[in-house]
């Protein structure tokens, strides 16, 4: 009997041993797979130079802009502060207005002398003497003098300490300016304003630390800066503001300008690196048949609109005829552009636009619009993007170092949110507006 039942358990455990145990599911991989490749490449990019560097940057932020916000916010978390890819991480979160989960090492950051006095409570360091490079004569000259005008308005409204500033002509050749700026005593620079002459500037490293006024092919060198308008800034954030309303399938119509074009590339790219579809018009005075058959077979969830106001306001009403009225519609800051009558602007009403929140609000520390346009007449009209501009180069010309030490924060500008990103980019999230019984509305999101 007792061999009986030791067979019986010899049997049991014989057929416990045969039961088939599913295997365990493999963990899921650390980071997305678009992460891993930007890894690679970020491993690599501090010896790269030139083009290549360049390129290889691109490539990286093409990488992670393909990421949704949940995905980029957990793999950021999961790097460490001093991994080469966390830079490029933290610039695309800057670009999306989301938190950083780890500060930038920026801590050795100096715009300007080091001997100049210590920082006010609030950040607000400039340098001792600042040369401003901007093309006083020449065809540039009007953008040059409404900038000029915005940052020297910033700098008499301020009562805090000041700079001495000189200004100096680029129009005979931007390295020369510098040159000068540099032999008279200046610890820093503000401009150029050209692109190419930034690109020229920025091609070695410059003999004072700038804050440039535009971007190029070469990022800013260490301890240097840009600060931009361009129309490809302006496409991402129209593409940003299009993702939070969660979009899945934008029509875009499109002038013909070089700015027009430059912002419906990088918006249509920025887009469809998030999977969102894009049909693309160009622009043309007569277009319902062109808009009823993207209606029909597209079959758009919003409209973006890269036209001037004479070219919304006939496009605006071929979309109701082509059953698209209904849709959320966005446009460029370009829609501005030949309006200012009610009346005819009424056709615009629900249009949402990036705009510069000094425009329609009081900023603390800037005189307001109306107090400059009662002084100068660049303040007001299509120059008045660009005096805020200058308003804004005024604050950063003082609060450029607080900006990278302290990468979480950023700076209530006349054109927008300013922050600082790891290469010295300056990351502007702007202001939005909306047409409403023919006048822009100031609105406190981007999503209608």
């Amino acid at each position: 009997m007792a061999l009986i039942r030791f067979a019986s358990l010899v049997l049991l455990l014989a057929l416990a041993g045969c039961t088939t145990v599913a295997p365990k599911a493999p963990p899921p991989p650390p980071y997305a797979a678009a992460t891993v490749q930007a890894q690679t490449l970020a491993a690599g990019h501090a010896a790269l130079t030139g083009p290549a560097r360049r390129d290889n940057a691109e490539a990286i932020l093409q990488l992670l802009a393909g990421l949704d916000d949940a995905t980029l916010t957990r793999d950021a978390a999961r790097l460490s502060a001093n991994d080469p890819l966390y830079p490029f991480v933290a610039r695309v979160l800057q670009q999306r207005g989301l938190p950083l989960p780890h500060p930038l090492s920026q801590s050795e950051f100096r715009f300007g002398a080091a001997d100049r006095p210590p920082a006010a409570s609030d950040g607000w360091r400039p340098p001792l003497r600042v040369a401003v490079l901007l093309p006083l004569t020449g065809p540039q000259a009007p953008a040059a003098a409404a900038v000029r005008d915005g940052y020297l308005a910033g700098y008499y409204n301020s009562n805090r300490p000041r700079p001495q500033v000189r200004f100096y002509d680029t129009t005979g050749g931007v390295r020369a300016a510098l040159a000068r700026a540099a032999a008279d005593g200046n610890d820093a620079a503000v401009g150029p304003l050209i692109r190419e002459d930034v690109d020229a500037v920025f091609a070695d490293t410059p003999p004072l630390p700038l804050l440039a006024l535009n971007r190029g092919e070469h990022m800013p060198p260490e301890g240097s800066a840009a600060f931009s308008l361009s129309p490809e800034d302006e496409g991402v954030s129209l593409a940003e503001a299009l993702l939070e309303g969660h979009y899945r399938h934008v029509l875009l119509i499109v002038g013909d300008d070089d700015a027009q074009r430059r912002t419906a590339a990088t918006a249509q790219a920025r887009l469809q690196q998030r999977n969102v579809q894009v049909s693309r018009l160009a622009y043309a005075p007569a277009m319902t048949d062109s808009l009823t058959s993207a209606a029909q077979q597209a079959h758009p969830d919003a409209v973006l609109l890269l036209l001037k106001g004479a070219q919304a306001r006939v496009v605006v009403p071929q979309l109701a005829l082509a059953n698209l009225a209904g849709l959320p519609r966005y446009a460029g800051s370009q829609i501005t552009q030949g309006t200012g009558n009610p009346t005819q602007d009424a056709a615009l009403d629900g249009t949402l636009f990036p705009t510069e929140p000094w425009l329609a609000q009081r900023i603390p520390s800037l005189p307001t619009q109306r107090e400059a346009a009662a002084r100068v007449d660049t303040a007001q009209g299509p120059a008045a993007r660009l005096f805020a501009f200058g308003l804004d180069a005024w604050q950063l010309t003082g609060m450029l170092e607080s900006l990278a030490r302290q990468p979480q924060t950023t700076l209530t500008g006349a054109t927008g949110r300013l922050s600082l990103d790891a290469f010295g980019m300056v990351v502007r999230r702007p202001g939005w507006s909306r047409f409403s019984g023919g006048v822009p509305v100031p609105v406190t999101d981007a999503t209608p």
